[in-house]
């Protein structure tokens, strides 16, 4: 987490956004784009809560069939490796 808040702020992402974006419904902060991508990952992401009423949340009506296929790929491959790390006890450092 601290390296991808590192890796954002270095890329111009302000510390507004990322200090709200657990709240990021609650904001303005974030344009529809971003909030479908949002909405996307918490559906990936949460597959025990996650509403399968409709195959995707209306939010992600905003993304592109090209942007939903990246966003979902890319929302893959990070929760495998959290996954990996939380299953096998890789430890958190301090920073």
């Amino acid at each position: 987490m601290r390296q991808h808040t590192r890796d954002a702020m270095a890329k111009g992402e302000k510390t507004e956004r990322l200090a709200v974006l657990p709240a990021w419904r609650e904001t303005a902060y974030f344009d529809p784009v971003e909030r479908g991508a949002l909405e996307l990952a918490e559906l990936v992401t949460d597959i025990a809560t996650a509403d399968r009423s409709d195959h995707y949340p209306t939010g992600v009506a905003a993304l592109t069939a090209d942007q939903v296929a990246a966003v979902t790929w890319v929302i893959i491959a990070i929760n495998t490796l959290n996954r990996v790390a939380i299953t096998s006890g890789y430890p958190v450092k301090p920073a």
